[in-house]
């Protein structure tokens, strides 16, 4: 229980840090605080990727990895009466932030604002009521002039981001902002500690990694990969649960909370890494469920897999719903049969395996 509690602190502390695109800096520095204990050495790259190591001068190296951003908003314009107009840091949702408490991150500290938007009386209702679009949402945060925004330290290129926090829902899921991908790095430290606490000696050198600015490009997973350049690299995102209403599964496939990790098959997934993990998830009783991606993933997968020549690379996601809101969800069984998945897949993985199709 006292492990349960722990691993659960250092998860509802690292949802609720704000780490957005560029500035993941607090968020990464609670991450590395806890992964520690549980690894030999710990590393940091210029952009803020961090990743801790097990067995740091073996040759043989492995990556699991997730990505520790979440999208916000920058400043981007300020009226002369003292509105602020934004753009998007990664995929932030207009048609939800109409009426959302918004945090700025000014140059003197944290500025509370708001999402203004126009009230129904005005509005009417007719086909051509307005919708959020990026050039009509704004934030109203008091001031009555540009210069008293100014004067709060909020200049355009300041970071804002929304405050909502960790709760659980119905003692079934984990509810919060930024669980894309945060709950990845929080699912990879766990693996990192059962192998520290259980003893498990690797027979190669494991990266337990987690990267910044996925939400824009996949970038840090890029930088990272160069870096390492890994043997194998195993990431872990989250996928759309499809099973809420307005989502069609023909586009984008049958995937649902509570029904266990998705093994995506892919161009840029390995088979072999695949078939280790599908095997793993058989013999090891964790339910799984399977999802295809055209082209490519959307996920750093793609970086490790494109990088140094060629890396075999495989994705776990986990199904999420309400994704790039305030509410995103995810079952807390999914998250430890994710985790369970990763650490005995690891288990099985050996230098001398032939990762060639031919």
């Amino acid at each position: 229980m006292a492990d349960e509690n722990r691993s659960l602190n250092f998860l509802k502390k690292y949802l609720n840090t704000a780490s957005p695109t560029g500035y993941e800096h607090g968020g990464q520095k609670i991450w590395m605080d806890y992964v520690a204990p549980f690894v030999d050495k710990v590393e940091f790259d210029h952009y803020g990727t961090c990743y801790g190591i097990i067995n740091p001068e073996a040759e043989f190296k492995v990556v699991i990895e997730a990505h520790a951003d979440e999208i916000s908003w920058y400043v981007n314009y300020i009226t002369d009466e003292g509105l602020i107009y934004v753009i998007r840091n990664g995929g932030s949702d207009q048609m939800i932030a109409p009426s959302k408490v918004v945090q700025i991150h000014g140059e003197k500290g944290v500025v509370k604002g708001v999402f203004g938007w126009p009230a129904i009386h005005t509005r009417g209702i007719s086909s051509d009521e307005p919708v959020p679009k990026l050039e009509n949402i704004f934030i109203d945060c008091g001031a009555i002039s540009k210069q008293e925004v100014e004067d709060l330290g909020i200049f355009v290129g300041c970071m804002i981001t929304y405050p909502d926090e960790f709760f659980e829902l119905n003692d079934r899921y984990y509810v919060c902002r930024a669980l894309d991908n945060r709950i990845g790095g929080y699912m990879i430290a766990e693996v990192a500690r059962m192998l520290k606490e259980n003893q498990k000696q690797l027979p190669y050198g494991l990266y337990i990694t987690n990267s910044v600015q996925e939400e824009v490009g996949l970038y840090g997973a890029d930088m990272i990969a160069d870096t390492i350049k890994p043997n194998i690299a195993i990431v872990t995102d989250v996928t759309h649960d499809t099973g809420t209403p307005m989502i069609e599964k023909k586009k984008e496939g049958d995937q649902k909370c509570g029904a266990g990790p998705v093994i995506f098959f892919a161009p840029s997934v390995h088979h072999t890494i695949r078939s280790l993990i599908v095997e793993t998830a058989k013999e090891k009783d964790i339910p799984f469920q399977r999802a295809a991606a055209s082209r490519a993933t959307g996920t750093d997968t793609d970086a490790f897999a494109h990088s140094n020549g060629g890396v075999p690379s495989a994705l776990i996601s986990l199904p999420l719903r309400y994704m790039h809101t305030t509410v995103e969800m995810v079952s807390k069984e999914d998250v430890q049969h994710v985790i369970n998945l990763m650490y005995e897949t690891l288990l099985k993985i050996e230098p001398g395996m032939n990762l060639k199709y031919h």
